[in-house]
């Protein structure tokens, strides 16, 4: 991967590869299940001791090969008996159904050993299955196939079921006499075939169930196939993606029926998007909730709740903890953070509204600040139920302003404002007559100030009469 993270780390449709290894596994219900790490494994171990902490880790300080990694998982475990799954940490597409069908398959025919296997239209690199009819007589690894072997297009996908013993004892009897003197695991199937015990198989349709990922090609390639069957699922289930083609969701995302996703959309972690809601163009939430007939429109956002019937954006940035009530709007160009905004209340444009409680039916006038930093704390602010602040506010933290009052347009808010009460913070507005005609002129502003009879525009009249 050339990268400083552990490749079983890198994501696939928002989860680590590995969480869907074990996963899978653990969906036998095993006595014991064990991951092999090696390269980066401090990593890897504490992923797993945050997510998946009844894995046992066994350490495999040298890599010699598919055998000796086997081996020293089995050295952490006391002697078993029983049947045993070996799989590996890179197949995240693999289901945990396919393992218990590999299982099932291997008991029914009572197997030795148990292989799965796929066919593929170009088989380079891969381990080859040799047959005698239904059995398996063995595995040729690529690099020491003939060239009639590398014609065989049934590949190994390296994921096996053994019996305890068969495995105990062909593990012992490894050499390393092959092209990369390692320690095959594929040796133990030929070892039980010359025994005469029967190595069976369980040959599957489906090639990406044994696909691994080595690179960072390959790994888009495996986020592309896993959000298209993400996609295809909710699109079944009755989601309408308008582009599915630029719609990403990740594997743990919850959509209702008839939410509509619109193009560039990227839905991530935990969201869940209600029936009859939309979302988007280029829009991504990472663990949002979304509520039944919300409208989220070019935005931004994480960690947040968007209430029913809800509308937020365009060009809206919800930051964690924003939580904004049924029916309410954040607008264009407004940044929330650890905001509750009440049921009805709206933060239509132009503002950034942090560490704020805005109770129901609150109006927030374009360009508002909450001004919630100080160089040193954070503090919050409380606007009351039905209050009205106007435009172009600073409302400087912590302030209480009471239900129903009124703030001016262009105020500096610093006490608290009574319930019902009409704040004012701004210095009172000076004319000085002539001013053009005597600093500036001959100037164009002069020039139009000469022109112009000074009459009140009529649409202002309007407005104020209307006001009074």
């Amino acid at each position: 991967m050339k990268s400083s993270t552990s490749k079983l780390l890198h994501e696939i449709a928002g989860r680590p590869m590995l969480s869907y290894a074990v996963s899978a596994a653990a969906s036998l219900d095993p006595e014991h299940l064990v991951v092999v790490v090696g390269h980066l494994r401090e990593q890897v171990e504490e992923h797993l001791a945050m997510h998946q902490a009844a894995v046992t880790t066994a350490v495999q300080e040298e890599q010699l090969g598919t055998g000796h990694a086997v081996q020293c998982g089995l050295s952490v475990l006391p002697e078993l008996t029983g049947d045993i799954v070996v799989t590996y940490g890179d197949v995240p597409m693999l289901t945990g159904e396919t393992l218990r069908q590999l299982v099932a398959v291997h008991r029914a025919h009572d197997n030795a050993a148990t292989v799965l296997t796929a066919r593929v239209p170009d088989p380079t690199g891969y381990g080859r299955v040799l047959r005698d009819g239904d059995a398996v007589v063995g595995i040729v690894e690529h690099k020491d196939a003939t060239a009639e072997q590398r014609r065989i297009d049934e590949i190994n996908s390296g994921i096996y079921v053994f019996t305890a013993d068969t495995l105990r004892a062909g593990l012992a009897s490894l050499k390393t006499d092959n092209a990369q003197a390692e320690l095959y695991l594929t040796d133990v199937l030929h070892f039980a075939h010359e025994r005469m015990q029967r190595v069976g198989a369980l040959l599957i349709d489906d090639v990406w169930q044994t696909e691994g990922v080595n690179d960072r090609v390959q790994l888009a390639r495996m986020n592309g196939e896993m959000n298209r069957r993400i996609r295809d699922r909710w699109m079944l289930d009755g989601v309408t993606m308008i582009d599915p083609s630029t719609t990403w969701i990740d594997v743990d995302v919850d959509l209702a029926p008839d939410v509509i996703l619109y193009p560039g959309v990227i839905l991530q972690g935990a969201t869940t998007v209600g029936e009859g809601a939309h979302v988007g163009p280029d829009t991504t939430l990472m663990d949002v909730e979304v509520g039944p007939g919300a409208e989220v429109v070019r935005t931004h956002g994480s960690f947040a709740v968007i209430g029913a019937g809800a509308q937020v954006g365009p060009f809206s940035y919800l930051r964690p903890g924003t939580i904004l009530g049924q029916g309410g709007k954040i607008g264009a160009f407004v940044e929330t953070k650890n905001a509750t905004i009440g049921d009805g209340a709206k933060v239509p444009h132009l503002t950034y509204c942090g560490d704020a409680i805005i109770d129901e039916g609150v109006n927030i006038g374009a360009g508002t600040i909450f001004a919630n930093y100080d160089g040193t704390h954070k503090s919050t602010s409380h606007v009351g139920r039905d209050a009205f602040v106007g435009s172009n506010s600073v409302i400087v933290s912590p302030v209480d302003i009471g239900a129903g009052a009124l703030i001016a347009a262009g105020s500096a808010v610093t006490e608290d404002v009574p319930p019902g009460a009409l704040g004012i913070a701004r210095g009172r507005q000076r004319n000085v007559e002539d001013w053009m005609a005597e600093r500036r002129p001959g100037s164009k502003w002069a020039d139009a100030a000469a022109q112009s009879d000074g009459t009140v525009h009529p649409a202002v009249t309007e407005s104020r009469e209307k006001k009074a």
